[in-house]
């Protein structure tokens, strides 16, 4: 069984690696959307792969530094492309959560990258 549980979070940033006249090379911002992904066995007493408050509670603290931030400032995100908030995101979580299959991360409802680990 696999369940999804999404999150929201707004953040400024700019990707210093692109040429300076590329739109991004400018701080700009994204109201970006997570999604994460747990695949594992239906509890058969709890009706649950995972209690979706025990997701939210395990990746809360993570939320809360990157919402209302610039990505660019915290350590592991100086390039803060979606791929690598995408790993960045499933290196951090996945010791909390360990059914975590993939995290997905939209820069616009148009595009996303997901990573599976």
């Amino acid at each position: 069984m696999k369940i999804t549980q999404a999150f929201t979070f707004e953040a400024a940033h700019r990707l210093p690696h692109v040429p300076e006249t590329h739109r991004c090379f400018r701080m700009h911002g994204h109201s970006y959307r997570i999604e994460l992904t747990l695949e594992g066995e239906v509890d058969s007493a709890t009706g649950f792969v995972i209690d979706f408050f025990d997701v939210e509670a395990a990746f809360g603290p993570l939320l809360a530094q990157l919402d209302h931030h610039c990505l660019n400032e915290i350590e592991g995100l100086e390039n803060p492309t979606a791929e690598h908030i995408a790993v960045w995101i499933f290196e951090r979580t996945r010791p909390k959560l360990p059914q975590l299959a993939s995290v997905k991360v939209f820069e616009t409802p148009m595009s996303w990258a997901e990573y599976e680990g």
